[in-house]
């Protein structure tokens, strides 16, 4: 059973990613994913606002109007929640470098153009096989346009690019009014691979302290629906590597993602959930799935059952809407 993939043209023995989170903070954490099949591992986001930059820049991002609500300062972390600065980070890809030999993505996570070009010259220095930047955005301005919201993740990428050789992925969100022009503006700025897709988490009000609290949830199985459906739409009509985010608890989770299309499917929540070893379990699954279906191999399987030749994937997609809709009320006439 070959279960070997690439990503970004770097060869991976397997398909399964452990994707950005604490768990990464841990070096004996990313031997034991080493160990349990892991093909690379995403590290832990750095914040942009764990660097120095211009602060003008950053407000007018990320802090435009918090002066009007007292309840609104509570939304930003205040510098000990950062436990790590750029310097740890980067002392700490080279100490995993040394301790492993699957591929390191070191992660960034920010919106303004500027505050990326210098750290991610040396995480790569430091070791990084490749980076993944994490655009976490959320446009809140009412005269602010699509197109505007749309260039700043092309300006991101494109300057992080002109200061990088190793591959750059793009984690993006799925709310872009036209998601399949957008991949593919990204994929002409140079994205060597799509992560589908960040989440973004909730924030929550306590109404006894009137505070806004961070929300975490972790991911079920069905989180997966929604970046299945967008590589199979996808797979084929772009350079970029597809990666599946969100939602990879199983062995038929994987399955499934790979099916669609995806190169790589990244696991989070799953470890979390269940440790570190749970990689090794996905993998059986994913292999005894295989082997039912006889497929020998992961690039045999991927892209599979993707919208490669649907000459029309907005019908497909319309269609399939109307049968499950359909099916559910005869269901319910029926009971």
């Amino acid at each position: 059973m070959d279960l070997s993939t690439t990503y970004m043209g770097m060869p991976l023995r397997s398909p399964l990613v452990a994707s950005s989170s604490p768990l990464s903070r841990d070096i004996d954490n990313i031997k034991r994913m080493e160990d349990a099949g892991a093909g690379a591992v995403v590290l832990w986001s750095l914040f942009e606002e764990q660097l120095e930059h211009d602060a003008l820049e950053l407000t007018h991002y990320l802090h435009y109007g918090t002066e009007r609500y007292a309840e609104s300062l509570t939304y930003y972390p205040r510098e000990p929640e950062f436990r790590l600065g750029p310097e740890e980070y980067l002392d700490h890809i080279r100490r995993v470098k040394s301790a492993v030999n699957i591929p390191i993505i070191a992660s960034l996570n920010g919106v303004s153009p500027r505050g990326w070009t210098e750290i991610a010259r040396d995480m790569q220095q430091a070791g990084a096989d490749a980076l993944e930047l994490n655009v976490y955005y959320i446009p809140t301005l009412f005269d602010l346009t699509s197109p505007e919201i749309e260039q700043v993740y092309l300006d991101v990428l494109e300057a992080v690019k002109a200061h990088v050789d190793v591959p750059v992925a793009m984690k993006i969100s799925p709310y872009f009014s036209s998601m399949a022009n957008m991949a593919k503006r990204l994929d002409d700025a140079g994205a060597d691979a799509l992560v589908l897709f960040n989440r973004f988490y909730q924030p929550d009000i306590d109404v006894e302290n009137l505070e806004v609290v961070p929300n975490l949830v972790l991911s079920t199985s069905a989180d997966t629906r929604l970046s299945q459906r967008w590589i199979a739409i996808l797979f084929d009509h772009l350079k970029a590597s597809l990666a599946a985010s969100s939602g990879v608890h199983t062995g038929h989770d994987a399955a499934k993602l790979l099916l669609a299309g995806a190169d790589v499917v990244m696991m989070t929540s799953a470890l979390l959930k269940n440790g570190v070893g749970h990689l090794a379990t996905v993998r059986d699954q994913l292999q005894t799935i295989m082997t039912a279906k006889e497929y020998e191999s992961v690039k045999q399987m991927r892209g599979a059952m993707s919208q490669k030749t649907c000459p029309e994937p907005g019908a497909f997609e319309r269609a399939n809407y109307m049968k499950a809709l359909t099916s559910y009320q005869h269901t319910a006439t029926l009971e």
